[in-house]
């Protein structure tokens, strides 16, 4: 089963999409499930996990909505008020739903120290029992902070995203590299191999760019813990569905079959419990 472990859906609205600035102006549009399907059918996808791109409850049961009326979509990485008081009631109710496979929020848009938070850590200790996995959405500066985060919680397990947003664009390389290193020690964490081609020069990126931010991310992670991610529709502003997928395959293929299948979809099957 080949995966895409990380996209989004959205009707586009200019208040709930705020940060779809001037600069992405083709992403103020509708990407929903008629054009997800066409895309993945292009690159050989058998399966998807929809990921959250607006921080509300109501998206979060929408993606659920989409998701049990496709074979596609096998699971949601959705949102919810983990800080809350209220968290543990709204857990309940959410994790009812078999087809919720995760939760995230934008820490990438907080200020330093938001992972140290109690409340939102008290959150994260309630994920554990319920199987569900937490994705850390941050940038490469904030992976110190991620790696005291993650051992606090120990049992609960955790997914990467985009490798951490390194600045590809200026190659800021070596910093990057110790601290994604540092994090991957930690075997309870998981990495997407997605987000990339937006974080280089969204018109001169090259795969030969990339390569060495994938083979370091392999290194660290080996292919046990790592997953394939498009991140559509952002990934549109710098490549296509079809070209990115070709650029990971060509990555892929000094590795062995048993290493591909892991990475193309055995883990995201695994980690998110997707059914087959």
């Amino acid at each position: 089963m080949r995966v895409d472990a990380h996209h989004h859906l959205w009707r586009y609205d200019p208040v709930d999409y705020d940060w779809i600035d001037a600069s992405m102006l083709p992403l103020r549009q509708d990407f929903l499930l008629p054009e997800l399907i066409h895309e993945t059918a292009a690159a050989h996808i058998d399966a998807t996990v929809a990921v959250q791109a607006r921080q509300t409850l109501e998206e979060t049961h929408w993606l659920l909505d989409l998701a049990a009326q496709s074979a596609l979509i096998r699971g949601v990485v959705g949102w919810a008020p983990i800080a809350s008081p209220t968290f543990p009631e709204t857990l309940a109710q959410l994790t009812a739903n078999p087809l919720l496979k995760g939760l995230r929020h934008v820490v990438q848009a907080e200020p330093a120290g938001f992972l140290d938070d109690p409340a939102f850590n008290a959150g994260i200790a309630a994920l554990a029992p319920t199987g569900l996995v937490y994705d850390i959405l941050i940038f490469a500066r904030q992976l110190a902070e991620a790696s005291r985060f993650v051992d606090r919680h120990p049992n609960q397990t955790f997914v990467l995203d985009h490798i951490a947003k390194p600045d590809i664009r200026h190659n800021d390389f070596a910093p990057w590299t110790s601290a994604l290193t540092e994090l991957a020690r930690r075997p309870n964490v998981f990495c997407k191999l997605s987000g990339l081609v937006t974080e280089a020069d969204w018109a001169t990126w090259t795969p030969d760019q990339l390569r060495p931010y994938l083979d370091h991310t392999l290194e660290a992670f080996t292919p046990a813990r790592l997953m394939l991610g498009s991140d559509w529709p952002v990934l549109t502003l710098a490549s296509t569905y079809t070209d990115w997928f070709a650029s990971l395959e060509a990555w892929l293929t000094p590795l062995t079959a048993a290493e591909r299948s892991l990475i193309q979809g055995e883990t995201a099957a695994r980690v998110y419990q997707l059914q087959p």
